[in-house]
Parts: structure tokens; C-alpha cells; sequence
């Protein structure tokens, strides 16, 4: 019987010429080839092999005959003989470890029988190092890497398959704890007259490591306290590349870097506190913003907008902007201070605001604070908001309102895409109030829930359900517009005009106390890009619950998924005013 080893530099031949055809092919996919294929004066006769490696032979076969002509009795003997070896070691990198050649008339015909594909007997896999050593995390650590093994027994053997398995299994023992873990051997023991081989392989794990300090490198503007705000990791933590990752996308999220670079040191000697070293590029502290738009709910848009991430040299970052609609014009200045140690962002701003819409004047001035955190899936805002608001209906200075209102905001998102989101749902709820006397006109307290739900249909296609529920509990006429309802437009229920629906007061419509909307879409993508959708709206906003009567609105539409989201442009029809209205909006789940 005979039996060799295979070791970890098996036949790697032809560069870039064998791997393009040694990527992952799947043995369940390869079809018997031709028969023959015709290079000039050589022919290859191979009706047992698969086409993919068929054709990595008939590459290889070409790029020869390219190199050394077929000139002359003597070059050409040279060249078959070439063929036929380096045919051989291309086959054993396949599985093939027994296959017998002819070459035969003239032009030459080079015939190959494969023989019988090797095939996995047995696999070993032996771990050294802290992960070798007792205990029940260590025990199921070793059974998940070994029960992730990519090359199993009874599978086809082939050298590109026996490399990713090694190399999978590494970068799996390397994600976590083990980041010094190395290869430290590995065989492969074939034997060709039973077309079988035995696999084993040996890694050593290392110590395991533990995170130690963070150290930074390319900051003039900011400080390292800045990047430690931003920090996922924790000195003690135990190592993990996900953890590693999570700090970097956490900096590169941030207004204060342009490039991020994360390593932890895998030196060994330091396993018990391994230092995090950042590398960052900052962006530029200052920003002047131009931008133009157009909506179907407030009309033509354009803005000036002015940004600074290091205001007062603190790493206070500044955002305003002076923002002129058709309907609504706003000038707003929000300063956000640097994250906390437990992941708390804190902000304070202003805000004037003067819109005309449905015939309801409203000018108003507004300053608050935001508290807000981001944990795992949830978002949590907790605002205190002082505002003044002036309003005007039918020519006339009706009223003016003032409250302070304090409010928490939760947001849950469970998406698949945060842009583009085919699977998963989105959910907002609040809660706020004021008291009369502490600065605010009256007693109220409001309540709000917002849901979306996509769920896929088919290979593309996909369902999209949305409501909204409030309700607000005061005196209507003593409280501000933002704390009571109105509805219609592209995002709420389109056929109607923005913020149709409503209480009616003289020509106006004015906010209610009480909101129902529910949504039904169906979007048919033809394409990655775009798709067609059907709707159903139905919505109201009203004071009391006899006064909530749903208008209805149907229509279809386009849909464009670009960088920024799915863009929705709308054609829908309003069954209460028996009228047709374009829609467009950015379709992105809020």
C-alpha cells in the first residue's frame, strides 16, 4: 500500500492562475465537461472530470503553450511531458491522487482518467495553550471550533477547502480571548489506493488576554479623554475582535474623525493587559453647509448650515442652520457635549420658528435640554423644553401659549438595514406633561406610539404595516401646537394635503387632542434598485371621539433605493375631497 503526507505548502501552483479556478467550487454544482477541447495541436480528453476543473486544466494547458510554443518534434515531447506532471499536481490539489495519462496521434491528444477522488476519512483537530486546560467554558469553546470545522469527514478533499478550513478555524479562535492563537501544525495523510485522507491539526491557543489602557495617536485638536468617551472596551475586559470593532464604529459615528484605526497589541507578555492602540485622523473642526430641496408636504427648500466640534476648544460640537420652506422657515443652534463614561449625551439648544400651514400662523421660540442614550437596540431621550408660541388664524392674534414640558422619548429598532430595512420593525413611544403654573398655561400630559413592521414577501418583495396612536390631555386652546395632533401629508395619509386633518377653527386647522393613523403597503421590486408600491391610508385627528371620523387614501407609486434610503414618489387619492395629490418623501424608518 502506498501512503504519503501532504503538508501545509501542498501544490500551490501557477499563482493566480490556479486560484482563479480553485475558488470555492461547489462539488454538489460540477457537471460532467466536454469530451474535448481543442488548443491548436493539443487536445485534452477528460469526459470523467468536472467542468470547473476541467477548465482550471485547459488554463493551465494554455498559459504553457503560451510560454513554449509547440515548434519542433523535440519542444513539443518537452512540453507534453511538462503538461502531463504539472496535470498531475494540479489534480492532486482537486482530490485526485491516482490518475493515469496517454498521449496519443498527431496533433497530440492528451487523455486523463482521473481515477477515484479522494475523500475526508478521519479529521483531528488538538488544541495547546490556556485553551487546553479544564473547565466547562474551555470544554465548550473547543467543542464549538471543532463542531465548526469546514472540511468534515466524508467530504471531497481539495487543497483550497483544506486551507480555508484551517484558516476559518483560526480567525474563529482569534475573535475572542486568544489573540497570539497560532497554527502550530498540520498534516494531511493520503493514501491513493483507498482514496482516502486523514486530517490533523494542532493550534496553540496562547494565554488568554484581557484589554488593558487606550492609547491614541494623531490628536491635535481633542484629547484621549474624548476617545475613551467613545470607548466600548473597558480595562479587564476579556479580548474580543467584535468589542475592538465596536469602538471603531462607535469613533468613526462620531462628528470628530475622519479615519479610525483599532489594534490591540498580541504580544504574549502583556496577555494580562493588552494596551488598545487608536490611530485617528481628525476632521475638520469647522464646516459651512449649503442645501437646497423640495418637498411635497412644505414645498421649496434652502439652507444655510454652520458646524463647529470644538467649540470653546472643549469638544463641544455646534450644529445651526437657518432652514426657508415655503410653509415653514426655522433658525436653530444645538450644542452636544461629548458622551459620558456611561454612555449618556448630553445637549441643550434654541429654536425660532415661524410657519404658515392650513391657514394656521404660528411663530413660536423655543430653548431645551436632551439627555439621551443608546443601549443595545433601544434609544432613550429625556428633554425638558420651554416654548412660546404666538398664533394667528383668519388675519387675527388669537392667543399665545407657553409651556414647559418635560418628556422621555424610547425608540426600539430591529431592522435588518437601517436605510434600506426589508425585515424587522421600528417602535417609538412617548410621554410628556406640564404643570400649570411652572411656567406652562396649563395642566396636560400626552402620549404618543408610532410602530412600523416589514415583513419580506418572497425574494424581494416585502409588506410594510405603520400606525400612529395619541393622545393628549388638557385644554386645547391653552396649549402649544407641538403637543397636539394633526395629520396628512406624504408620511402620515397621503391624498390629503399636509396636516389636513384636523380641528377646524374659522379657515384654519388646528392640532387635536386625540390621533389614529394605520398604513398598508405592498412594495413589488423589480429590480436591487427599484420598485413599485400600493397603499392603503387612513387617518384622522380630532378633539373629542365623536368628532374622530378616518378619511381614507389610496394610490401606487415608485420607489428608488439610493445611498441616503428608499426615495418614494406617490400618486394618491383622497376618497374625503375625491382629489388626486403627488406625494414624495424619503421612505427611511424612523
Amino acid at each position: 500500500m502506498r501512503r504519503f503526507v501532504l503538508c501545509v505548502g501542498l501544490l500551490l501552483l501557477a499563482g493566480a492562475t490556479a486560484q482563479a479556478a480553485d475558488d470555492n467550487v461547489d462539488p454538489s454544482d460540477e457537471q460532467a465537461a466536454p469530451a474535448e477541447v481543442d488548443h491548436g495541436r493539443l487536445t485534452i480528453e477528460a469526459p470523467a472530470l468536472p467542468r470547473p476543473v476541467l477548465e482550471m486544466l485547459n488554463t493551465h494547458a494554455r498559459s504553457l503553450q503560451l510560454r513554449e510554443p509547440l515548434d519542433g518534434e523535440r519542444a513539443e515531447r518537452r512540453t507534453l511531458r511538462r503538461v502531463r506532471r504539472e496535470m498531475t499536481e494540479l489534480l492532486a490539489t482537486e482530490g485526485w491522487f491516482s490518475p493515469s495519462f496517454d498521449i496519443v496521434g498527431n496533433p497530440p491528444v492528451l487523455r486523463i482518467e482521473p481515477g477515484e477522488r479522494t475523500h475526508v476519512s478521519s479529521v483531528s483537530i488538538v488544541f495547546d495553550g490556556d485553551l487546553a486546560g479544564d473547565g466547562d467554558e474551555r470544554a465548550a469553546r473547543r467543542a464549538a471550533l471543532r463542531a465548526g470545522w469546514r472540511l468534515a469527514e466524508g467530504q471531497p478533499f481539495r487543497q483550497a477547502d483544506w486551507s480555508a478550513a484551517k484558516q476559518t478555524l483560526l480567525e474563529d479562535l482569534t475573535a475572542r480571548d486568544y489573540a497570539a492563537a497560532v497554527l502550530g501544525d498540520s498534516r494531511a495523510e493520503v493514501d491513493p489506493d483507498s482514496a482516502r485522507v486523514d486530517l490533523s491539526v494542532r493550534f496553540d491557543s496562547g494565554p488568554a488576554f484581557r484589554f488593558g489602557d487606550i492609547e491614541a495617536t494623531g490628536l491635535a485638536l481633542h484629547d484621549l479623554d474624548l476617545v475613551r468617551r467613545y470607548s466600548t472596551i473597558k480595562p479587564g475586559d476579556r479580548y474580543s475582535t467584535d468589542a475592538v470593532l465596536a469602538f471603531e464604529r462607535a469613533l468613526l459615528s462620531s462628528p470628530y474623525f475622519s479615519s479610525v484605526q483599532i489594534l490591540a497589541d498580541p504580544d504574549p507578555a502583556r496577555a494580562d493587559a493588552t494596551p488598545v492602540r487608536v490611530a485617528v485622523t481628525e476632521a475638520s473642526s469647522r464646516r459651512l453647509s449649503f442645501g437646497a430641496g423640495l418637498s411635497s408636504n412644505t414645498g421649496y427648500r434652502g439652507e444655510v448650515g454652520w458646524s463647529d466640534n470644538n467649540l470653546f476648544k472643549r469638544s463641544w460640537l455646534l450644529n445651526s442652520a437657518v432652514r426657508l420652506e415655503q410653509l415653514r422657515q426655522i433658525a436653530f443652534a444645538d450644542v452636544m457635549l461629548p458622551p459620558h463614561e456611561d454612555g449618556y449625551r448630553d445637549s441643550f439648544g434654541v429654536l425660532a420658528e415661524n410657519a404658515d400651514i392650513q391657514d394656521l400662523i404660528t411663530r413660536r421660540v423655543g430653548a431645551g435640554i436632551v439627555r439621551a442614550r443608546v443601549r443595545g437596540d433601544i434609544e432613550i431621550r429625556h428633554s425638558l423644553s420651554l416654548q412660546r408660541e404666538q398664533r394667528e388664524i383668519d388675519g387675527l392674534v388669537q392667543s399665545t401659549q407657553q409651556s414647559l414640558a418635560l418628556n422621555t422619548s424610547w425608540t426600539w429598532r430591529r431592522v435588518d438595514d437601517l436605510f434600506n430595512p426589508r425585515d424587522g420593525w421600528v417602535l417609538n413611544a412617548q410621554i410628556g406633561g406640564g404643570v400649570k403654573g411652572l411656567l406652562s398655561d396649563a395642566n396636560f400630559l400626552r402620549g404618543y406610539l408610532k410602530g412600523q413592521w416589514f415583513i419580506p414577501v418572497g425574494q424581494r418583495d416585502q409588506l410594510i404595516l405603520r400606525g400612529e396612536v395619541g393622545l393628549t390631555g388638557g385644554v386645547t386652546e391653552a396649549l402649544p401646537q407641538d403637543f397636539l395632533f394633526r395629520t396628512g401629508g406624504s408620511t402620515t395619509v397621503r391624498g390629503y394635503d399636509y396636516l389636513e386633518l384636523g380641528v377646524r377653527q374659522g379657515s384654519a386647522i388646528v392640532g387635536g387632542r386625540a390621533l389614529g393613523v394605520a398604513s398598508v403597503e405592498y412594495v413589488h421590486w423589480t429590480s436591487d434598485t427599484w420598485g413599485a408600491a400600493f397603499f392603503v391610508d387612513a387617518g384622522d385627528a380630532a378633539d373629542t371621539r365623536e368628532d374622530f371620523k378616518p378619511a381614507f387614501g389610496v394610490g401606487a407609486g415608485v420607489r428608488w433605493r439610493s445611498p441616503a434610503g428608499p426615495i418614494a414618489f406617490d400618486l394618491a387619492y383622497g376618497e374625503r375631497e375625491r382629489q388626486w395629490r403627488p406625494h414624495f418623501s424619503l421612505a427611511i424608518a424612523f
